[in-house]
């Protein structure tokens, strides 16, 4: 008996300490830096495809396309104004456990206020526990500022390989991040998400990145 208990914590110990390291969506919990340096952004990765929604506008529309997602999800970047104001869809998406981000304004608007980013990223964690992996700004624009502000504050900036919201969809290409707009301004239909996911297999964007390496942009200083 004493022999059988020596062994199980051995087994629970080895796992502890191996699983971990494993890419997955939990381990990411803790790891933040993908990049080497401030200036990267990351855009690609090597391996399938992934599918990012921005989100800052609507609240039926939104209910409708959240309860229409199926596995792999894709994340959705969220903008923290709208999340204020449809908590019972903030709910829905915990309830159902898809992946989020963090979506910001335009680029610009934080060349000279980084605190704007620090209020973002604090009510991020007030609504979701935990500080978001990704961050993007609504537009892909991230200055030198900004970048050095993720880096300090160990979250990832994430831009796409292609955006898309209506005409043909766009020819697959390995290792994508699209990025599809939900924005007051211009919004994906359903009919048209739909359109586009009969045209390639999704992987999280944690399979895409992890399965070989990822690409990166390099902005100048």
């Amino acid at each position: 008996m004493r022999a059988k208990l020596l062994l199980l914590i051995f087994v629970c110990t080895a796992a502890a300490l191996i699983f971990p390291s494993i890419p997955g969506s939990d381990s990411l919990k803790s790891v933040f830096r993908l990049t080497d340096e401030p200036h990267e952004v990351i855009v690609r990765g090597m391996s399938g495809s992934a599918l990012t929604i921005n989100i800052s506008f609507g609240d039926k529309e939104v209910e409708q396309l959240i309860s229409e997602l199926k596995a792999p999800y894709p994340l959705l970047l969220l903008d923290m104004d709208w999340a204020d104001r449809f908590p019972e869809i903030v709910q829905m998406i915990k309830k159902r456990n898809i992946p989020t981000g963090l979506l910001g304004h335009e680029g610009l608007e934080y060349e000279q206020n980084i605190p704007l980013l620090i209020k973002q990223l604090e009510k991020y964690e007030e609504l979701f526990g935990s500080k978001p992996l990704w961050f993007r700004t609504s537009d892909e624009f991230f200055p030198q500022s900004l970048r050095n502000a993720l880096w300090d504050t160990e979250v990832n900036a994430l831009g796409s390989t292609v955006q898309w919201s209506t005409g043909e969809p766009p020819p697959v290409l390995e290792g994508e991040i699209l990025s599809i707009p939900h924005f007051r301004e211009e919004r994906i239909t359903l009919a048209n998400l739909n359109r586009l996911n009969e045209t390639r297999q999704y992987k999280s964007l944690e399979d895409v990145l992890f399965n070989m390496s990822i690409k990166t942009k390099k902005i100048p200083e």
